[in-house]
């Protein structure tokens, strides 16, 4: 089930990373028949500002918070953002880390790699860099290596959360921080209810907020903060359970 899961989301955002997302089509709750990847961007806390000064193929639209705007980046530091994508945060946080400070994108997509690298070339980003990797059981960097790890609803897309984030916790340095967005529901569901194409859209991996953060704290953090919640689609409910939006920091 679990490596089915992982196919399906390499599939998925595969085909994102080459359409450019131009349906809109992976965050369905926060753009309407019409909205660009840039419009649902901007709906989920972005800048517009920010946005424009980077690369615009970057903005695939496919997130669930702005985690980035908690993160409070600090010239010089080590940034790494898991699921990267095609590049969005990245290119954001390497402004703020400036030329001394260095910003990593994991991601376990080709194509998504590619497109990033591409953007980056585009841009002349020389503090970025990005690597290919499974979030939750080998990310490619050393024990205490960064300063801070950032993600935009991607964790949630692993079948371990508790593994995720334990390799969070191994290669950030002591006193270093995440925070990220993800989704999380009132109500799990069992292994068979979970509908594949819903597990891509972030939908059926979630967990309660309870669970969430119980699988922060056993990975070792401290310090664990909610920064800021919201209702997903309007507190709509989705296949009968309603999902909310939350940014959380947490430090090492």
């Amino acid at each position: 089930m679990e490596n089915s899961i992982k196919n399906d989301i390499k599939k998925k955002y595969s085909e994102i990373a080459v359409s450019g997302n131009t349906d809109c089509c992976c965050m369905p709750g926060e753009c309407n028949t019409g909205d660009s990847p840039i419009d649902a961007t901007r709906l989920i806390g972005y800048d517009q500002k920010e946005l424009d000064s980077i690369p615009q193929e970057a903005i695939l639209g496919v997130g669930c918070g702005a985690p980035i705007n908690h993160a409070d980046l600090k010239e010089g530091e080590i940034v790494v953002d898991l699921g990267s994508g095609a590049g969005i945060d990245i290119f954001l946080a390497a402004k703020k880390v400036m030329e001394s400070g260095k910003a990593i994108g994991i991601d376990m997509t080709d194509e998504m790699l590619k497109k990033a690298r591409e953007n980056a070339i585009k841009g002349s980003y020389s503090n970025v860099e990005f690597k290919k990797g499974d979030i939750e059981e080998n990310i490619p960097l050393h024990h205490d290596s960064v300063d801070a790890v950032i993600s935009n609803c991607v964790i949630n897309l692993t079948t371990n959360k508790t593994n995720a984030f334990k390799e969070v916790f191994r290669i950030l340095r002591k006193n270093g921080r995440m925070v990220i967005s993800d989704l999380i529901t009132d109500m799990e569901l069992l292994p068979g209810e979970i509908n594949s194409d819903q597990w891509c859209d972030c939908i059926d991996g979630a967990m309660t907020k309870e669970n969430y953060l119980s699988s922060i704290k056993a990975a070792g953090f401290e310090k664990i903060e909610v920064l800021d919640e919201r209702s997903y689609m309007e507190g709509e409910k989705i296949n009968g359970r309603k999902i909310s939006s939350l940014v959380i920091k947490a430090i090492k």
